[in-house]
């Protein structure tokens, strides 16, 4: 029988600075949980919006794996490792910090705000030498279906690779469309977030921002009751 963790959006941690409006699905910074701490694997899931020309400072990192995805605008990424770029919306960032590394996150436009995720994943290897890569991926090709955005070092697929037994996949759905996901690994347990819209997931009705997880169960159905945006992470937890 599943278990199921239903957080609803109001229920997250929350922190405005002016330049920076955060929304926090687990403990983070000054936000303390402790029934939130993480979903096995998964770490962090932050839903930013940075006003123009403004970010997060070069600060260190180690041992984790971070994912970003662009949901408006644009934002700009500079590490120790050389990488500098400008990650328009659709875009997806993975940073493998293992030994340690140093970056910055600014909002690449002057007149508009970023609006971005922040995943952070527990590796599955410890002081991994660093590495970093990001790539577009085409909105198209998650039309009614799965697009896997990020997966495991060792598959041989399109997702960008983490250290890490752990998937990450973007679907927009058209109202009244269904699709069904099977675990890749009895291990796994699956975070839904929903970026937008009307879903129902294994029973369980989710709205804009949204999150559901479930464990001990192997097969996800999901119905879209609305055009619905939702992002799926399969990652260890157990």
């Amino acid at each position: 029988m599943s278990q199921n963790i239903f957080h609803e959006a109001t229920t997250r941690g929350h922190a405005s600075h002016g330049w920076l409006d955060s929304f926090h699905t687990f403990s983070f910074a000054g936000y303390h949980n402790p029934e939130r701490v993480h979903f096995g694997a998964l770490r962090v899931l932050n839903d930013d919006t940075v006003s123009g020309g403004e970010g997060f400072g070069r600060h260190p990192h180690d041992n984790m794996e971070i994912i970003s995805i662009v949901l408006d605008g644009a934002l700009e990424h500079k590490d120790s490792m050389g990488n500098t770029q400008a990650m328009p919306a659709g875009e997806v960032q993975v940073m493998s910090a293992g030994t340690g590394v140093a970056h910055s996150e600014y909002n690449h436009n002057k007149d508009r705000k970023v609006k971005f995720l922040q995943i952070w994943i527990f590796p599955d290897e410890r002081n991994v030498t660093p590495r970093y890569d990001q790539k577009m991926f085409d909105a198209a090709e998650r039309k009614n279906q799965l697009q896997t955005l990020v997966s495991p070092v060792h598959n041989d697929d399109n997702g960008l690779k983490i250290h890490q037994n752990a998937w990450i996949y973007r679907t927009d759905l058209d109202a009244g469309k269904a699709i069904d996901l099977t675990l890749k690994r009895p291990e796994s347990g699956l975070y839904a977030f929903l970026i937008n819209g009307n879903v129902k997931i294994n029973g369980q009705e989710m709205r804009t921002r949204d999150g559901f997880g479930i464990t001990d169960t192997d097969t996800i159905h999901i119905e879209a009751l609305g055009a619905s945006d939702l992002l799926l992470l399969e990652v260890p937890v157990r």
